[in-house]
């Protein structure tokens, strides 16, 4: 055989290697997926949320979602799935594969509902994977722009001298606001009654058109209050709302509580610690991107960032705490 040509030597060393180098790179993205994932996710993500489209909730979410969406290269879908005060997203995990494709809202009402209920139907301690802790609302007592209380100390006079003529409404049954106006009405005497709704559309729907003489929710409330149509008697923070620096705290109001219903994000039980952690960093970054802290902003609300081991025994630590004062309070569904 005659020897080959040093030209085309070289060109076969050249093409051999180009091969070799097109294998490795078509190869490698099925090593790396099955290493570490990374071909997850593979198609969109599902986001439940357990309130109505429109509210606090809802709008933080989607932009949330938006930005996650970016990060993981996929769609992050959101589904409003309102009612039940905020445990059917969490209920639908349960029929959800873990395959880390779907996420739901945790709201504080998950910890509290199984601890009132006759019959759970779910135990947040063992049939859900932690992701993500992201943050805390700002909550608030609203009345009419016309109603004749001017602070909360007047409504609270009224509603225990009018044992049952003062309704408010809260977006449902075990929620943070329901449990609050609650613990309110026994440290002051007080007989009202509590109308659930799916959602802050509903809520301040029935407050304008008098069904209500009072509604406690999350900020969706803001914008009625600086237009005057609805007027804020006390927030529930720690400290007073950046936006409405001359409204009072409960605490300022005389009602030794702060309440903010800390909230995150989990999956179904049993996913892939893997893709627990492409989740976690994705929608990590999201909640600092700056678009999302603009809307954080816009509801008076801020980043409570816990990874998915902090955010786990958060849930142990609440859990606890939040059944020891159901049973001091004797509430039950």
């Amino acid at each position: 055989m005659l020897p080959m040509h040093p030209i085309l030597r070289l060109a076969a060393r050249r093409r051999g290697l180009l091969a070799g180098l097109g294998a490795g790179l078509l190869a490698a993205p099925h090593v790396h997926a099955q290493g570490a994932g990374a071909r997850f996710p593979d198609r969109p993500v599902r986001m439940l949320v357990p309130w109505a489209a429109g509210g606090t909730t809802d709008v933080q979410l989607r932009a949330l979602a938006e930005q996650a969406a970016r990060r993981l290269g996929q769609p992050v879908v959101v589904e409003n799935k309102p009612g039940a005060g905020g445990v059917l997203a969490a209920q639908q995990l349960l029929n959800e594969r873990p395959d880390g494709h779907v996420v739901a809202q945790i709201p504080i009402s998950v910890f509290r509902h199984p601890q009132m209920a006759s019959r759970a139907l779910f135990n947040p301690l063992e049939d859900f994977t932690y992701v993500i802790h992201i943050s805390g609302y700002l909550f608030g007592i609203v009345v009419r722009g016309d109603a004749p209380w001017r602070d909360l100390g007047a409504l609270l006079d009224y509603a225990k001298a009018n044992p049952g003529k003062v309704n408010y409404g809260t977006p449902g049954v075990g929620t943070s606001l329901h449990i609050t106006m609650e613990q309110i009405a026994s440290m002051r005497g007080i007989e009202w009654t509590h109308v659930p709704f799916r959602g802050w559309a509903e809520n301040a729907a029935a407050l304008l058109g008098g069904q209500l003489q009072c509604s406690a929710d999350s900020s969706g409330w803001a914008d009625l209050v600086q237009t005057g149509q609805m007027r804020l008697l006390a927030t529930w923070g720690a400290q007073r709302a950046k936006r409405f620096p001359d409204v009072p705290t409960l605490r300022e109001s005389g009602v030794d509580i702060v309440s903010a219903s800390p909230y995150g994000l989990a999956g179904p039980k049993g996913m892939n610690p893997d893709h627990v952690r492409i989740l976690h960093d994705a929608f990590r970054e999201a909640l600092f991107d700056p678009a999302h802290i603009a809307i954080l902003e816009r509801f008076d609300m801020a980043p409570m960032h816990l990874g998915p081991d902090e955010y786990a025994a958060f849930v142990r630590k609440t859990y606890a705490e939040e059944g020891e004062m159901i049973r001091r309070m004797g509430l039950k569904i």
